[in-house]
């Protein structure tokens, strides 16, 4: 359960460089497919990835998590389904419901935008997240063998996905 001090909100302009910090302390192969990040950092905002795409955790003042949400594709054929495309919390806050907060919160504002499903990609050996997403509801509707080589090993790419109707 999410502690009482956990606020979940939509993030601010203002919230670039907290995001910045958070998302490169937190990289791991554990769920990252890119390279580890290096000097001088890309900004974390750009015309691809807006503020109105995430949801923020915030715990004592000090912003802790995020979740981004988006539509899959700018096809109107799937304007109903939003795609999780990140799901981050700090190490400090780990084991708190930050997690889960910002997944449900996610839903939520997806059902709100009127989408009847939601999706994501997850790395096969990421078991935490996985265990996650299913104790929400998620199933796994796909997997791609092999998809990522990280540190020399070959990984799953699982999609996952759940109505939200209901």
């Amino acid at each position: 359960m999410i502690a009482p001090e956990t606020h979940i909100r939509s993030a601010e302009p203002d919230d670039e460089d907290a995001l910045g910090v958070l998302d490169r302390a937190a990289w791991s192969t554990l769920h990252a497919v890119g390279p580890a990040p290096a000097e001088p950092y890309e900004p974390f905002f750009d015309d691809r990835h807006v503020p109105g795409h995430y949801l923020v955790a915030v715990r004592g003042g000090a912003l802790v998590g995020y979740v981004r949400v988006v539509p899959p594709t700018p096809l109107v054929t799937n304007a109903h389904v939003r795609q999780i495309q990140g799901l981050v919390v700090a190490e400090a806050a780990r084991g708190r419901g930050v997690a889960r907060a910002l997944l449900r919160a996610a839903m939520d504002r997806s059902r709100e935008d009127g989408a009847r499903r939601i999706t994501l990609r997850v790395l096969g050996h990421n078991a935490p997240a996985r265990a996650l997403y299913a104790s929400e509801g998620f199933a796994v509707e796909g997997v791609q063998p092999g998809e990522f080589l990280l540190d020399g090993v070959y990984v799953d790419d699982v999609l996952m996905g759940r109505s939200l109707l209901g």
